[in-house]
């Protein structure tokens, strides 16, 4: 503020702004009061990182940006629609640029992206970057994204996770240009096998997976067998005449890993969701992923690093069957501390009831830490104020004002009041937090205790202790209090919230869901992920109170309890019980 009102003087800004300060957040905390450590030196920070170093006036800090604006100097580099051939390392065949005017004529010079994750698991934040480079690429460059499912693993193929996906995608704020499935394609997959066959690029072998598995597996026997017999054998493949394991269609090439002859086609007897029992052999990721890319005219195949190493295979299918072949652009994949990002151990942490999974609601994906600094932002004009209290501590008001219950107006949101006022009773029974109240007063200590009054929130009272009531053990539990109009008590050093005639209401606090920075890694935890599971990662309040604002709220329903925290309606809440 201070340096765009530049003539303006300085106190009174500074008085302004605390005045704000404190009507958007409320008196200091004392984790706000505690002595920070200094601030180590700041660094410029890696793509992968949400907050960014910037350096303006010579001093060094940090600005949240978006994951477009952090990849922006690399997708910079991007080819042009068309322009495939002016990335480094695309192969150039005699054929093309005339594939690449082909591709034009049917996109029009237009960005095509595509989102393809297998349908066998819940998606986790990692996918949630994909989704958004993927879908925010095309979108920021005119262009169009497809949702492609990669089905061509049918055994670990179920329904619900179609459903979430497609859920997820929508959740994040985009709408697919096209939804398809691999099995879109297996027809025209099937046919361009065969055609590889007959270009001596491809061939039946019978080693078995042990055999091949690893970087240096034996070169396979059959390597050179005739064209004639592997197109027998291949369509012997076809008609379930090999058993699981027997036979195996492989490409002749060698990836960037050493790997060699990588698989195309394996039998497998198990029906497919969408094709049935039409087919018993099924396409592999390396056979699939190019192809379905071209068959759609993606123009940028954007995957995770990983990935790099299936690039010379990539475009090596497509130029060995003469077809259009997109550019393959990686990015790093997204890692976060103290949790795993994989869906096959997020299953897991599912089958064994470690976590529990909802639809909408998936571990790692609502409201994750690691998109916090731009999720207070949303949230905090998103999500309306109300008032809760987790740990209650009865509070009866002797003196209050009137002969009968009262009602105050809190505004939904204190930095915009035009978006309205709810209303709250105020009786003369309150119930505000345990941890409110000391009955001997530490330094720093700012809120209620004899001898020293707190205002109450949106009230226009502060009230003073004049008893304090306790059980036979000596635990409070009640305290009477007397109040005083704020306008002509002593300005109290702190406000707390409360409620009055309030909600029953259950509330969950989430943690870190594992003890260790690296569940994954042995040298940190040797026993294996599922071994480091924090069992305070759950703490459930079942008699938290919470204001009657929040009465008619509905699932997912977002709210921001004042001085607590962002909190969402749970699915399986009831009638009664929320």
């Amino acid at each position: 503020a201070r340096s765009q009102l530049r003539w303006a003087d300085g106190k009174t800004i500074k008085n302004e702004v605390d005045l704000q300060v404190l009507h958007l957040l409320g008196p200091k905390t004392e984790a706000d009061l505690e002595k920070k450590p200094k601030a180590a030196k700041a660094r410029p920070v890696s793509v992968e990182k949400q907050k960014v170093a910037v350096v303006e006036n010579g001093e060094v800090g940090t600005e949240t940006r978006s994951l477009l604006e952090q990849l922006r100097g690399e997708a910079l580099k991007f080819h042009k629609p068309g322009e495939n051939y002016k990335t480094e390392g695309y192969v150039v065949t005699p054929n093309t640029m005339a594939l690449l005017k082909q591709h034009l004529a049917v996109t029009g010079g237009q960005v095509r992206t595509r989102f393809p994750p297998e349908p066998n698991g819940i998606l986790h934040i990692g996918h949630a970057k994909a989704i958004n480079f993927n879908f925010g690429y095309a979108k920021a460059n005119g262009g169009v994204c497809f949702l492609r499912y990669d089905d061509t693993n049918p055994e670990k193929e179920e329904e619900k996770y179609f459903t979430a996906i497609r859920e997820m995608v929508e959740w994040l704020g985009y709408q697919p240009y096209a939804v398809t499935h691999a099995s879109d394609y297996f027809d025209q997959l099937y046919t361009w096998a065969l055609e590889l066959i007959r270009r001596g690029q491809a061939y039946v072998c019978h080693q078995k997976v042990e055999e091949i598995k690893g970087h240096n597996p034996p070169p396979s026997p059959w390597r050179d067998r005739p064209v004639e017999e592997s197109l027998v054998l291949f369509e012997d493949m076809r008609k379930g005449k090999f058993g699981e394991g027997e036979a195996t269609l492989r490409m002749k090439l060698v990836m960037e890993d050493g790997k060699m002859d990588p698989v195309a086609y394996r039998v497998k007897f198990t029906p497919h969701h969408r094709t049935g029992d039409k087919w018993c052999i099924y396409p592999t990721y390396d056979y699939t992923h190019c192809l379905c890319d071209s068959i759609e005219h993606i123009t940028h195949s954007l995957c995770t690093k990983e990935f790099q190493a299936r690039r010379s295979s990539y475009f090596w299918l497509c130029n060995a069957l003469d077809v259009y072949c997109p550019v393959q652009w990686e990015y790093g994949r997204l890692n976060l501390l103290y949790t795993v990002v994989s869906k096959r151990k997020i299953i897991r942490l599912v089958e064994t009831g470690a976590v529990r999974w909802e639809r909408g609601r998936e571990p790692g994906q609502f409201t994750p830490r690691a998109r916090l600094a731009w999720l207070s932002h949303h949230l905090n004009e998103q999500a309306p104020r109300a008032m809760a209290v987790l740990e209650p501590l009865k509070v009866t008001i002797t003196n209050f004002p009137s002969p009968k219950a009262l009602e105050v107006l809190v505004p939904n949101f204190p930095a915009d009041e035009s978006q309205g006022f709810h209303k709250v009773p105020f009786q003369p029974t309150i119930y505000i937090e345990e941890t409110d109240f000391r009955e001997e007063v530490d330094k720093g200590y700012k809120r209620l205790a004899p001898g020293q009054p707190v205002g109450l929130r949106h009230t226009g009272y502060v009230i003073t202790v004049q008893n304090i009531i306790k059980d036979a053990s000596g635990h409070v539990i009640e305290l009477e209090v007397t109040c005083t109009k704020s306008d002509v008590a002593e300005k109290p050093k702190a406000f707390i919230h409360w409620v009055s005639e309030p909600l029953a209401c259950e509330v969950r606090l989430y943690e870190r869901l594992f003890l260790h920075k690296n569940p994954e890694d042995p040298s940190e935890v040797p026993g294996g992920f599922l071994s480091d599971l924090n069992p305070d990662s759950l703490r459930v309040i079942h008699n938290a109170l919470v204001d009657s604002s929040v009465l008619s709220a509905r699932p997912f329903d977002k709210f921001q309890f004042e001085r607590l925290g962002y909190f969402s309606v749970d699915p399986d809440s009831e009638k009664g019980k929320v």
